[in-house]
């Protein structure tokens, strides 16, 4: 199930253009990841929310259109969507599928560094991302996913509803577990 919600009329989205988009495409098919949900990367962000506390985490692969979390691990264990129920105000839930407009790891594909953002409102270029009034997203930190090709596949993240002074030592275990989940795709994928 995948939510794309109409873009707001007037809103300038800041996405990067992604010109290896094509070519990680072909690289993920060949290690079979991008597609479907994957117990194991969904055991993988289990296991990064823990360690650092963030109620969502993700192992997310981008293509050119969209992003797909492969991993997920959310507050009440399910898979960004709209509820059926709860009425006009009530906040989408997370899915498997977002549009690549939406949220910030494009920017740490495009940009191949890590991204800490402790509260996304004091940053213009992220505050204005359809995820912080959409979702409710207010702090992010991101890590892409830099095979041993030098193609970034994706990243692996961790969002919260509330600021959080993620520090030198969230970036610390996020470019970590970025790192740890490449050795893991590699040996079971192969180069």
């Amino acid at each position: 199930m995948s939510y794309d919600p109409p873009r707001p009329a007037g809103r300038l989205l800041l996405t990067p253009e992604d010109k290896e988009a094509p070519g990680r495409r072909r690289r993920l098919r060949g290690l079979g990841l991008g597609e479907h949900p994957d117990p194991a990367l969904d055991a993988f962000a289990d296991q990064l929310a823990e360690l650092t506390g963030a109620p969502y985490a993700m192992v997310n692969f981008i293509d050119e259109d969209r992003q797909f979390f492969a991993g997920l691990h959310t507050p009440g264990g399910a898979g960004l969507r709209r509820p059926t129920t709860g009425g006009e105000h009530a906040k989408p839930e997370v899915g498997r599928q977002l549009a690549r407009d939406y949220g910030f790891c494009p920017h740490v594909v495009v940009r191949r560094k890590a991204l800490v953002l402790e509260d996304v409102c004091d940053y213009p270029r992220f505050a204005g991302n359809p995820v912080v009034d959409e979702f409710g997203i207010r702090s992010y930190l991101g890590a892409p996913l830099i095979d041993s090709t030098g193609m970034v596949l994706g990243t692996v993240c961790v969002v919260d509803i509330e600021p959080r002074p993620w520090g030198k030592p969230g970036l610390e275990t996020i470019k970590s577990t970025a790192a740890e989940l490449v050795a893991r795709l590699e040996q079971l994928g192969g180069p």
